[in-house]
């Protein structure tokens, strides 16, 4: 499902459980544009809201969607970041979708891409979007100076952001909380292929 690079901020804040004045709005360095209520999306998650209400014909029918696209933040270039990159966002909305059905999607994901060995771990987090959220990290080593410098010196490397959708995110997109239910994750490519590739 693609979705727009030029977003409204409602769309990537405020239907994201990030009102006006909602702290965790600090949390992306975002550019805004000459036109009022205009952004450059930070993330790929208004597509979760756009999609939930053209697929999910008002909340009677399950999604399933992966978002890829470019998304843009004014911060520092480093070696794990850049102010322009991309971002795949999936989300699964049905019911009785639980964290152990986001748990097993990514270990399979990490099988597959990276072989049977890899080990995965799973960290609390927060996200305003997602209730509860986990960051999800890839082993990477610690045998060079490089690969120190790549995992921040604890080996492991953040590959995606993700957790339960929260339920106000939900009824955003049409759907009710209290049958429905589902998960989201956010991931860059360019950490997946880092992983991938050494």
């Amino acid at each position: 499902y693609r979705s727009p690079e030029v977003e409204t901020d409602e769309h990537n804040f405020g239907l994201l459980n990030m009102p006006d004045e909602h702290p965790a709005r600090d949390m992306w360095d975002t550019f805004y544009l000459n036109q009022p209520g205009l952004v450059l999306r930070t993330h790929t998650s208004p597509g979760q809201i756009r999609s939930m209400r053209e697929l999910g014909e008002d909340g009677t029918k399950p999604v399933r969607v992966i978002l890829p696209g470019m998304v843009y933040r004014y911060e520092q270039v480093t070696a794990r970041s850049e102010m322009q990159f991309n971002q795949v966002e999936g989300i699964v909305v049905g019911k009785n979708i639980t964290l152990a059905d986001l748990k097993g999607t990514f270990v399979e994901f990490a099988k597959h891409m990276y072989g049977g060995k890899t080990q995965l771990r799973f960290r609390a987090s927060y996200f305003p979007f997602t209730e509860p959220s986990v960051e999800i990290d890839v082993y990477w080593g610690t045998a060079t100076e490089r690969d120190r410098m790549i995992t921040k010196g604890t080996g492991w490397l953040e590959i995606s952001g993700a957790g339960m959708i929260h339920p106000t995110v939900l009824r955003n997109g049409g759907y009710d909380p209290e049958v429905w239910s589902g998960f989201a994750f956010g991931m860059g490519p360019e950490r997946a292929a880092m992983r991938l590739l050494g």
